[in-house]
């Protein structure tokens, strides 16, 4: 191993190991030891059942990003393949149990993958033919069409009901049974960690690096010689292989398929928010993006009836002011901490963070209230929010919910004015060092 140094400024340096990329292969080790320990450190069941969840969640995200980040390609179907991989890798388990066709239980998410890709061949062909607009178009279309069929088919199917499965079928795998969850985990995990490594190798790949300049300027790749259309087509297909294998490992961990659930637009929209919210740009991203998913349609649903307009509010957030989602505010600062310059913006941080806490809390109190006055009128005027008793009917209450969100958004615009002088002062140093350390 030879170790180099290569001085970018004055003031700062960075090692880089060869032949071996150190860096990557810690990322690596950290993210399988994250696999490991998480059922360790978090034992309820529900943390359980949320970590399965993100496990297969990732997968998918991934897969969903391979078209919108890496390719450009804007899909509203994307539950399509995700699903029909359920249905398929379920048919599969029901008919490994009968003794009909004999298949180890951790092998159905192949199978999930391969019914993904299978559909992927034949939908995609049609699908990939144009790109823009008319691709999500097409997609939508697509995605309509399957999740009316799944209720024109219910011998497929299973109606509205959908199809049940017992995952303890056959001879045990080396002694596991995979009938505990903490079992299911581990399976789901091991996927989740190969499929991701094997989605980041692609986007190395010639085919990855051209999907990205088919993304960039497909005017260009086709004036060079390249199909744009094939190019799109095969990435199609090799993003509904892996939407069918998280198809397939939801299908074990939950034991039961609905059309209803697995299939409609609603779910795709799910991948495509989220996704964005963890960022499209970076690979890294959409595991972010899997975790949220969770973390909102798990434990915020919970908390509050009004979930879906909290999400959809840090949307609109996200959009407006980091289109590039989490993934892209975690590189900047990152970026800050490279060049030492973190540390005096932390302040500035703590003093958005709670200014924008107290402003969001007086609008959860009035959203709060304004939902208990439509839907549980009956249960009387006053409700619990975090501890607190509201009354949603008397004025002390709506004023004070007024005031605390006025006063916590004006101090957050004052915040955050003098964190954008604050934050470009910064950025001017940091080019100034870079054009220095390029000069020498």
């Amino acid at each position: 191993m030879n170790s180099t140094t290569h001085p970018v400024s004055g003031a700062t340096s960075h090692y880089r190991f060869k032949p071996w990329n150190v860096g990557r292969f810690v990322i690596w080790t950290l993210f399988a030891v994250a696999l490991i320990v998480a059922p360790m450190l978090f034992r309820s069941s529900l943390a359980l059942t949320m970590l399965s969840q993100i496990g297969y969640l990732i997968i998918i995200c991934l897969s969903y990003n391979m078209l919108l980040g890496q390719g450009g390609m804007l899909s509203f179907g994307h539950a399509v393949y995700t699903g029909l991989g359920s249905f398929i890798a379920i048919h599969a388990m029901n008919m490994a149990s009968k003794g009909s066709f004999n298949i180890p239980l951790v092998l159905i998410p192949i199978v999930g993958g391969l019914a993904g890709a299978f559909f992927a061949i034949l939908l995609g062909f049609v699908t990939t033919k144009k790109s823009g607009t008319t691709f999500a178009m097409i997609t939508l279309g697509i995605g309509e069409l399957v999740a009316s069929m799944a209720l024109m088919f219910p011998e497929f199917f299973g109606g509205e009901g959908g199809i049940t499965t017992d995952r303890v079928y056959g001879q045990s795998f080396f002694g596991i049974t995979f009938g505990p969850a903490i079992q299911v985990y581990y399976l789901i995990a091991v996927y989740c960690f190969v499929c991701t490594a094997a989605m980041f190798a692609f986007t190395g790949t010639p085919l990855g690096r051209i999907l990205n300049a088919v993304r960039d300027n497909p005017e260009r790749v086709e004036f060079i010689g390249y199909n744009t259309q094939r190019v799109r087509y095969f990435a199609f297909i090799i993003a509904g292989f892996f939407a069918g294998i998280g198809g397939g490992l939801a299908t074990i961990n939950f034991e039961i398929v609905t059309g209803a659930d697995s299939l409609n637009v609603v779910r795709s929209g799910g991948y495509l928010l989220f996704t964005f919210l963890g960022g499209a740009t970076f690979f890294f991203g959409p595991i972010i993006g899997a975790v949220l998913l969770v973390l909102a349609s798990v434990l915020l649903s919970e908390l509050s009836k009004a979930w879906l307009l909290y999400l959809g509010l840090v949307f609109l957030f996200m959009v407006m002011y980091a289109p590039g989602g989490v993934a892209s505010l975690i590189m900047m600062n990152l970026r800050l901490a490279k060049f030492g310059k973190l540390r005096p913006l932390l302040t500035s941080y703590l003093a958005m963070g709670g200014t924008a806490l107290v402003g969001v809390m007086g609008a959860a109190c009035m959203i709060e209230m304004t939902y208990h006055l439509q839907l549980n009128a009956a249960l009387g005027s006053e409700l619990t929010f975090l501890g607190a008793t509201l009354n949603a009917k008397g004025f002390t209450s709506w004023f004070g919910a007024v005031f605390v969100m006025v006063t916590g958004f004006a101090l957050f615009e004052l915040c955050r004015r003098q964190f954008l002088r604050q934050w470009g002062r910064i950025q001017e140093e940091i080019e100034h060092e870079i054009k220095r350390g390029e000069a020498l």
